[in-house]
């Protein structure tokens, strides 16, 4: 992609072998797993915020994803997705909500505690940590990515021998000139939501009275009546881990695009005026509320989809709702197809597809490879797959899961010269399972108690062997 900037007249601030591009929940775990391999290969993770965790930190409370929905919930994700967890459990910061909204058992945790978390795990590893610096420009000089950021010193560049797009929305992607789809051309993108937080809230005045079904009925009730211009009929308010506060996801901002500067601050705006229109609701019309009052937004609006890139394969909704186990999958989904979408006469609600037999498919190792790249994979929700899928395998438990395999994959390209889209994944799968990554269906049914997390620790905590055949 053409630009006018000019990557050899840039100064140089760091050569690597491995350059993590978005220090979200993706991105994390691949900087976390590629330097954990003990290869012996260099590290970068750069970030634009002042934080890393992207999502699991900026909006939300609660991992998606570990656990299958229903009656016989088993556990699906393990290796680094594990350690994270540890580390929240270790201080109290975590508690389990069981079969939460449809979605399946919710991993509950501190946000600000887990921004702490993440910090010190990469630090440990020795990870070369960069924040709030922004990619602005790509290149290539002989063999390596030149990647340029911008930050408050000025423009710099990274030369890399591999880089792992975990940006959220595909910047290097994009920059570099691999195919992608944006979210809206063909359906309708996923909306984008402002989380907002509450405190003093009456918890068990407000389960005595009904809950989260007597709060749908409000809900309802309130739309219907006119009393108060809520934008959909339902939504969730959620205990959180600090006494006698909630989080929520209820917010609903559509037909503006996140990869437009002016249309995305028009949905911030409106993102917190919606916010404080629940403010209202909740005070006047449910019990446990009335002195309750919002305490914190997300620190952006949440982004479902933007770009998702072309990969060497295409995950879709056909597979998913097949329960496929491909013999190249490098992790499992079990979450519903859950896409915020618009309803009859322009009301958002959900929809929602569950996984059919036994709840659980695998994703193929060629949806975190862009097509054609031999030193480049992506993760996140900007991998490669279609608006159904995509609105299945978003969970953060899969993005994590993503970034676990990204990172693996990447560290056996250099060691053993295998290109990203000739990678020998039997290989990878080997590692993985190595790591504690769980690529078959469990027998075992999971232990989902608000206090159930210990009785599915992955055992291993050290750090995973070096790669090899």
């Amino acid at each position: 992609m053409a630009t006018l900037i000019d990557a050899a007249q840039v100064p140089l601030l760091a050569e690597t072998d491995i350059l993590v591009i978005g220090a979200g929940s993706a991105g994390s775990v691949a900087a976390l797993a590629a330097a954990g391999s003990q290869a012996g290969v260099s590290v970068m993770l750069v970030e634009r915020y002042g934080f890393p965790g992207g999502t699991s930190t900026q909006m939300l409370d609660t991992f998606y994803g570990f656990f299958t929905p229903g009656a016989t919930t088993k556990k699906i994700v393990g290796g680094w997705p594990d350690r994270i967890v540890n580390e929240l459990d270790k201080v109290g910061a975590v508690f389990l909500r069981p079969n939460t909204y449809g979605a399946g058992t919710g991993v509950n945790y501190n946000p600000e505690r887990l921004k702490l978390v993440w910090d010190q795990l990469i630090q440990q590893q020795g990870i070369c940590y960069l924040l709030h610096t922004t990619l602005i420009a790509v290149a290539t000089e002989g063999k390596r990515h030149a990647c340029v950021f911008w930050n408050k010193g000025g423009l710099v560049k990274v030369l890399a021998r591999r880089v792992i797009d975990a940006s959220g929305d595909a910047d290097f992607c994009h920059l570099a000139g691999f195919a992608y789809e944006i979210a809206g051309q063909r359906e309708p993108a996923q909306s984008l939501t402002t989380t907002f937080r509450m405190s003093n809230v009456e918890l068990d005045e407000y389960e005595q009275a009904g809950g989260k079904k007597m709060l749908g009925k409000k809900m309802a009730e309130a739309v219907d009546s006119g009393r108060h211009p809520l934008p959909r009929k339902e939504g969730s308010a959620h205990e959180m881990n600090a006494a006698k506060c909630i989080s929520t996801v209820a917010v609903k901002v559509a037909g503006l695009s996140a990869l437009n500067a002016a249309e995305l601050t028009l949905a911030e705006i409106e993102g917190r005026r919606q916010s404080f229109v629940y403010e209202d609701f909740f005070r006047a019309e449910v019990p446990g509320y009335q002195n309750a009052n919002v305490i914190g937004l997300s620190h952006q609006i949440g982004v479902r989809e933007t770009r998702r890139v072309y990969g060497e394969h295409r995950l879709t909704k056909e597979e998913c709702l097949a329960g496929l186990l491909p013999d190249d999958r490098i992790f499992l989904c079990g979450a519903p197809i859950e896409d915020h979408r618009h309803g009859p006469n322009g009301a958002e609600e959900t929809y929602w597809e569950y996984i059919p037999g036994p709840g659980v498919y695998g994703v193929p190792y060629g949806t975190i490879v862009p097509q054609g790249s031999e030193t480049v994979w992506v993760v996140g929700r900007c991998f490669s797959a279609t608006h159904d899928a995509h609105a299945s395998c978003r969970s953060m438990a899969q993005t994590m899961s993503m970034g676990q395999a990204a990172g693996l994959a990447a560290v056996q390209s250099l060691q053993y010269e295998q290109a990203a889209n000739a990678l020998n994944v039997q290989q990878l799968q080997k590692t993985l399972t190595k790591l504690g990554a769980v690529l078959e269906i469990p027998e075992i049914v999971a232990d989902t108690s608000r206090h159930g997390w210990k009785a599915n620790l992955s055992t291993s905590t050290s750090k995973a062997d070096p790669v090899n055949a």
